[in-house]
């Protein structure tokens, strides 16, 4: 059987989606992208039927590949917003069949395809993203072919090869993401003539990206604010700022001024002491004075208690009696030398010499609070 008997003619249908520009990209530019996808062959299979019946062979039944992964890279020029000129390189994959026949054999063949192209685009801008597009262009292909028999099939050539000039066609749509990159989706028809001299179509359904040089997103126009009419508005009137909460006024008076060693009652210094006091008051607005007298930490704890106790209760009377504050505002207490002011390290011992009562002089004291004051 001659190997032009048991040809067979390669045809595909597809469709996707491509666009080699679109009306993001007004400016003419270079570009670069890839495509990946299906690529369908029809195998004719009565050309091989009447190939192996003019050998003397029946042909029972035939197992057909159409199928394979096929992908092309490119690049190219875009002119104007509508006419571009794109270069590439396609590998449509491979197809086969086998044949079984009677007399008992089969007969296996394939095909792979590969080549180069140059297609004129011509676009179509649907929307600011979105393109369409159609190509035509003319591909240079090499198709490789393969022949096997087994049995009483026997196959002269088995590796015959074919380089032919041929055409394609194709349609796609265009997406673009930014002024840069766009996806692809396209349906192409490739017409190739296979090793034993017969003529086919293999069609490539593929999806893609596309990206052009040199392209940026055209800044958004600046915004105008709209014109408001200016209305003068009244100065802003000063706020009295809020009057400071009530200050304490504390001041502390020595023991020893007010009062001779051990003793309650005032003597005339202190007196004097206390007439300043309550002359520094006048005119002031408080709500209570809280009187405390301290005595230091010699003695026992109900001595000293009573005895601060007196000296605070003596202080009262008097600027109640001799300075005129409302006795119903003044409180007195006593402490027994629990709060001293000196420090532990600094006066030592607990028998109550000259030294220790010296070093003692700062707690014994009488200390006047007014609250509320205004």
């Amino acid at each position: 059987m001659k190997s032009s008997q048991t040809s067979w003619i390669l045809c595909l249908v597809g469709l996707a989606g491509t666009a080699s520009s679109s009306a993001l990209a007004d400016d003419s530019g270079w570009y670069v992208g890839a495509n990946v996808g299906q690529s369908e062959a029809k195998i004719d299979d009565a050309r091989i039927t009447s190939g192996l019946l003019a050998g003397g062979f029946t042909t029972t039944s035939i197992a057909e590949d159409e199928s394979d992964l096929g992908y092309k890279l490119f690049g190219g020029y875009q002119f104007t917003r509508f006419v571009a000129l794109e270069a590439g390189y396609f590998d449509l994959g491979k197809f086969n069949f086998t044949a079984t026949t009677v007399p008992l054999g089969t007969l296996s063949g394939s095909i792979k395809v590969k080549g180069v192209n140059f297609d004129a685009v011509g676009l179509l801008p649907i929307s600011d993203r979105f393109s369409a597009f159609g190509r035509v262009g003319v591909i240079y292909a090499e198709a490789n072919d393969s022949f096997s028999g087994t049995g009483s099939v026997n196959v002269p050539n088995s590796s015959p090869s074919e380089r032919a000039t041929n055409y394609k066609l194709g349609l796609g749509l265009q997406y673009d993401f930014t002024a840069s990159l766009g996806m692809r989706a396209e349906a192409e028809r490739y017409r190739i003539d296979d090793a034993v001299g017969n003529k086919g179509d293999i069609d490539l359904y593929s999806a893609g990206l596309v990206y052009r040089f040199g392209r940026s997103t055209p800044a958004p126009a600046p915004y105008v604010a709209a014109a408001v009419p200016v209305v003068a508005l009244p100065p802003p009137q000063p706020v009295a700022a809020p009057p400071p909460p009530p200050r304490p006024l504390k001041v502390n008076f020595s023991a020893d001024s007010l009062f001779d060693f051990d003793k309650s009652n005032l003597r005339p210094a202190g007196k004097q002491e206390l007439d300043r006091f309550a002359t520094d008051l006048q005119g002031t607005d408080f709500d209570v004075i809280t009187i405390t007298g301290h005595t230091d930490r010699i003695g026992s704890h109900d001595y000293n208690m009573a005895l601060s106790t007196r000296r605070a209760e003596a202080v009262k009377t008097y600027l109640a009696e001799s300075a005129g504050i409302p006795a119903g505002k003044i409180s007195a207490r006593g402490m027994d030398g629990s709060d001293p002011v000196t420090k532990s390290d600094e006066c030592r011992g607990t028998k109550a010499t000259k030294q220790l009562i010296a070093c003692l002089q700062p707690d014994r004291r009488v200390e006047v609070e007014v609250s509320g004051t205004k």
